[in-house]
């Protein structure tokens, strides 16, 4: 077991996708990491279960063994719109269904086994920069802590304390077009085919449905916190009210069995742009910008961010490159990959959620199936 350090090459706070494998990455090349997970593995996370095709090789790369554990493949999406309307189109690069619950937890097997020193429970409470080097205090269960890291990496998800410490702008966008969202998510037993990714459209929200491990299904959906707060703030009344109007979603919900533990729900997730750099401190995943689940999908690109991350912070440390240019380079990058995937899922959401608009959008496919190619197309990235 790795034991803690007075300074470390890399601390990296939050223990997600973006963070573990950045971890395992850096660690792998002989370089002393620390990362820091506010809960204990394993755990579950509301977040859609389905990641892109992109990722495979990647993932295999840092030892998680994909081919083994005989994951469901996703080759297809079905659309429904509200008025019970539905296409079905073909993924191109297709991909698999895996929980966070899993994942999350072999990457953090992987990662110490790698070297990496993992504190779970900890919480970090501040990070503070001298243009040298970082110190970063936490809290565990026994004590207030702090050590020093010569480079800092925030992985810390859609939102944190942290956020609101640095006063970060995008908490200050009063636009309606990035109102606040809940998400709630079920891993159920049903009966829907596992080669498809279902995207269910219901007023001011959607909801998606794929097979992931053991003969599950992850449920997830995101409305306003303005339609739960309008149903007294009761998920299943919610649900009775809103989304049981969408045939299809009536149908699943009706017809499923709820595994013990769920629902799950986060609130407070906001779209608005994020900057890449805070005080110093390189962000990745949601803490770069959170995703909405129309772009591709946000577990491929946290995963791409780190392999960005992982071979800039290297040439930093080789003292390759400086630090003023590890920066640039990572915010330009990770603008190149992910700015138009990230805008072409925001425009997306003006269209899902507006019942009027999501019926017309799925009657137009109908119509029109190329446009439908075109656009998963612009949410999807190519393999790293």
């Amino acid at each position: 077991m790795s034991q803690l350090n007075s300074i470390y090459d890399v601390a990296i706070v939050g223990g997600g996708l973006a963070g573990l494998s950045l971890s395992i990455q850096l660690s792998s090349r002989g370089y002393t990491v620390v990362l820091f997970e506010k809960e204990r593995y394993p755990f579950h996370k509301v977040c859609g279960e389905y990641i892109s095709m992109e990722s495979w090789n990647f993932l295999e790369s840092l030892g998680f063994p994909l081919t083994s554990l005989s994951l469901p493949r996703i080759e297809k999406l079905q659309l429904s719109a509200p008025n019970g309307r539905k296409l079905t189109a073909e993924l191109p690069l297709g991909g698999f269904g895996v929980s966070r619950y899993m994942i999350d937890a072999n990457l953090a097997s992987i990662a110490r086994a790698r070297g990496v020193l993992v504190l779970e429970e900890t919480k970090v409470s501040d990070i503070l920069f001298d243009d040298q080097e970082f110190i970063v205090s936490y809290q565990d269960k026994e004590d207030s802590k702090q050590l020093t890291a010569r480079i800092c990496c925030g992985t810390f998800g859609k939102r944190s304390n942290l956020d609101i410490k640095w006063k970060r702008n995008f908490l200050e966008h009063k636009s309606s077009h990035h109102r606040n969202y809940i998400g709630v998510k079920y891993h159920i037993m049903t009966d829907w085919p596992a080669n498809v990714i279902g995207l269910h459209n219901f007023q001011d929200g959607y909801c998606g449905i794929s097979k992931i491990e053991d003969d599950r299904y992850c449920l997830c959906y995101m409305t306003t916190a303005a339609n739960l707060k309008k149903h007294n703030s009761s998920i299943p009344e919610m649900e009775r009210e809103i989304l049981f109007k969408n045939p299809s979603l009536k149908k699943i919900f009706t017809h499923s069995e709820i595994l013990p533990g769920f629902p799950l729900a986060i609130s407070q997730i906001n779209f608005s742009v994020k900057s890449q750099l805070e005080n110093g401190v390189l962000l990745l995943g949601d803490a770069a910008g959170t995703i909405t689940p129309l772009c591709g999908n946000g577990m491929s690109m946290a995963l791409h961010s780190s392999k960005i991350a992982a071979r800039l912070i290297e040439a930093y440390l080789k003292n390759l490159i400086s630090r003023g240019q590890m920066e640039s380079d990572y915010t330009r990058e990770w603008r190149h990959q992910f700015y138009n995937r990230l805008r072409t899922g925001r425009i997306l959401q003006n269209f899902f959620g507006d019942e009027r608009l999501s019926n017309l959008f799925v009657g137009m496919f109908q119509v029109f199936p190329f446009l439908s190619k075109a656009v998963i197309k612009k949410t999807h990235g190519q393999p790293f």
